[in-house]
């Protein structure tokens, strides 16, 4: 594994970041499709064993059960000082006054709550979930600077955005002195490319580390346009990514990447992952892995090269997509 940095800081990150909204407690109110500890573990494992060092989570994931799994296995499988832990903070299942959002009593709560969970001194990278409308965003970015410098964490970033919110936290922070954002986690992949007008750019101009979630599509760059599975069925919000309106061009791009697949004698996964990982401006993308073949394929798509004309058919189908991920 060759391990890259995390946009301008120092710290060293493997090129993919194991995606931990997976692993949950289903019996406990979590999602259907979540997988729970005693079959999380060994795909934890798998991951480090792999050469993988960037793990990510968030505080609402399963209700902090997520947090619970990885914390408890990365002390069982890795050496701290050897592993990046990322989680986040905005969105709580609790709908209590001031149980979430990006206040400053929400964010010191939160972070308590996930350092416990965890079972560590501090977070590498603690990231924003989503803009808070409803509080100032100087009193978030100066929250956030403080758990800085009370060495809770480390380093600061940022989820699923307008690239307009997140150059005005990066100035606000700048002209406070303030510690800024080194990430943004946005949604990348080849039936939603709407980051790359204006985030993207933004963020290489900037040297900020760019990690994408999804980047399969929630699986649907996996398999036939027709097919579904269980996760495709219960998750209600991922149907909200990918509409009716852009089908037709979607379906396209599903076929084309099946084609190269078959074509290259690899698998969709590693095709769609590729395509991903060479995009410019890209750091770490984050896959979500519910079986051992899902880290494989990943590991693979670092290794496989597209062409410049196999990434050329990937993108021609595609059409403008609304929106998806934040409002």
């Amino acid at each position: 594994m060759n391990y890259i940095k995390l946009g301008n800081t120092g710290l060293e990150v493997s090129p993919l970041a194991l995606g931990c909204m997976t692993y949950g407690a289903p019996d406990r109110g979590a999602q259907s499709w979540t997988l729970d500890e005693e079959t999380s573990r060994p795909l934890i494992r798998l991951a480090v064993e792999s050469g993988i060092n960037f793990f990510d989570t968030a505080n609402v994931y399963s209700d902090g059960h997520s947090e619970e799994i990885l914390g408890r296995a990365l002390r069982d499988f890795a050496q701290r000082d050897e592993v990046v832990i990322a989680t986040k903070v905005y969105f709580n299942s609790r709908h209590a006054p001031n149980a979430r959002g990006l206040s400053r009593k929400a964010i010191f709560n939160e972070i308590d709550n996930s350092l416990k969970r965890l079972g560590t001194d501090y977070i590498d990278l603690y990231q924003i979930h989503r803009w808070d409308y409803n509080t100032p965003i100087e009193e978030t970015l100066e929250a956030l600077h403080d758990l800085v410098k009370a060495g809770k964490v480390l380093h600061l970033g940022a989820s699923s955005m307008y690239a307009w919110q997140f150059s005005k936290a990066i100035y606000t922070s700048q002209r406070h002195g303030w510690t800024p954002f080194v990430s943004m986690q946005n949604q990348l992949n080849l039936i939603s490319r709407e980051e790359e007008r204006e985030m993207i750019p933004f963020c290489r101009d900037a040297g900020i580390a760019v990690i994408p979630w999804s980047p399969l599509a929630r699986g649907r760059l996996t398999r036939d346009w027709d097919q579904s599975s269980e996760r495709a069925r219960a998750d209600d919000v991922g149907k909200t990514y990918y509409t009716q309106r852009t089908a037709e061009s979607d379906r396209e791009v599903v076929g084309t990447v099946a084609a190269i697949a078959a074509e290259r004698g690899v698998t969709r996964a590693q095709v769609a992952l590729a395509w991903v990982r060479q995009s410019a401006g890209i750091t770490a993308p984050l896959i979500g892995v519910s079986k051992p073949h899902h880290l494989t394929d990943a590991i693979a798509a670092l290794r496989l090269q597209l062409t410049p004309e196999e990434r050329q058919r990937l993108e021609a189908p595609y059409v403008p997509h609304a929106i998806a991920g934040f409002n």
